[in-house]
């Protein structure tokens, strides 16, 4: 009996303990299980972009020289030749046209044989004052005669001189029939053809230079300000990854009557050869005096008497809170200056609601 009774005790303790023990791994299970089984909780997010506050502005513009010269002949006459068309590149000292040069010869075979003509009659003119000179000192010529050789000797003088000056104006006017570059360039207009006749100083071939390029744009007076003051840059559109300093240069003083513009040229100091004349181009005008802020949604902003927060995502969707500078609030959205990197992704619906200890999933993505 007493060993029966034993054997029963012992049977509903092991019983108990395995029981209990089942009890405590069932337990273990569920806990695992509910803690698999805990979802990610799908929230909205946004992505955070920092742009200067005053927006920058875009505007089409032309490729142009700097300098555009009209070059024209120094002397009247008939063109013979033009010797470029437009679109030619031209280097300094090229030829450009000329004009018939009979006349022009004619006119200087003419100057120097008045030279020879005035070169003889000084000789005999000096010749004589010589010998007025002589007969005055011994006495058997009077002051009178000695006077007037030496005015036909300075008369004979001056004519040589005039006629040395008029060898070389003719000469000059030789050389100026032939119409040269004086920079390199590229012609932009002919104006004349071979057997024009042209007068002095006439536009006959009009000359682009190279030495300097500028974007010209019509800019609106509501802009004329930052056109000035701030940063402009300018790009190509047949290579608009690459940008260009510009610096503005010139502003016209009156608006256009039609448009209401203001003509503005910026010059490209740093511009290549791929920048070519006539090319289209886009003038970028930015505000280097306001700072660099990101716009978000109002509802992304977690205050609960501290200091305003974010809620960020990594990606692996653990969420953090950031506390963030806030420049300004809006009606439906909030400015910030800083707090948050540029292109980290935030929290934007049910941040009150978040729980930073638990995993989210990004069912959206919004961009500001």
């Amino acid at each position: 009996m007493f060993a029966r009774s034993i054997f029963s005790s012992y049977y509903r303790l092991l019983t108990g303990a395995l029981l209990a023990a089942t009890a405590i791994t069932l337990a273990g299970c569920n806990d695992k299980v509910a803690e698999k089984t805990v979802p990610a909780r799908p929230v909205l997010v946004a992505t955070v972009h920092y742009e200067q506050e005053s927006p920058e502005r875009s505007f089409v513009g032309t490729i142009r020289p700097r300098i555009e010269t009209d070059m024209g002949f120094r002397v009247p006459g008939k063109i013979a030749k033009r010797l470029v068309e437009v679109g030619d590149t031209v280097d300094v000292g090229q030829p450009l046209a000329t004009l018939d040069e009979i006349d022009l010869r004619l006119q200087a075979e003419q100057a120097e044989a008045e030279f020879r003509a005035a070169t003889g009659v000084l000789a005999q003119a000096a010749a004589a004052e010589q010998r007025a000179k002589d007969l005055r000192a011994k006495g058997w010529a009077t002051d009178a005669q000695l006077d007037q050789a030496k005015a036909a000797a300075d008369e004979a003088r001056a004519r040589l001189n005039r006629g040395e000056r008029s060898v070389e104006l003719t000469k000059n006017s030789l050389s100026y029939a032939t119409l040269v570059a004086d920079t390199r360039g590229v012609v932009t207009a002919t104006l004349v053809d071979a057997g024009q006749v042209v007068a002095s100083g006439q536009t006959a071939i009009r000359v682009a230079r190279f030495a300097e390029k500028e974007a010209v744009v019509a800019i609106p007076e509501t802009l004329l300000s930052r056109a000035k003051e701030g940063t402009a840059t300018v790009t190509l559109w047949s290579e608009p990854d690459k940008k260009y300093v510009a610096k503005l240069r010139e502003v016209a003083p009156q608006a256009d009557a039609a448009t209401r513009t203001y003509l503005a040229k910026f010059s490209l100091p740093e511009a290549d050869d791929k920048v070519s004349l006539g090319m289209t181009a886009t003038l970028t005008l930015a505000d280097p005096l306001t700072e660099r802020v990101a716009r978000l949604p109002l509802s992304a902003l977690y205050s609960q008497g501290g200091d305003p927060s974010l809620y960020t995502v990594d990606a692996k969707g653990e969420v953090a809170l950031k506390p963030v500078l806030v420049k300004s609030y809006g009606s439906n959205d909030v400015v910030i200056t800083g707090g948050v990197d540029d292109g980290s992704k935030v929290v934007v619906l049910g941040v009150q609601k978040l729980d930073p200890a638990q995993k989210v999933r990004v069912v959206s993505s919004l961009s500001f």
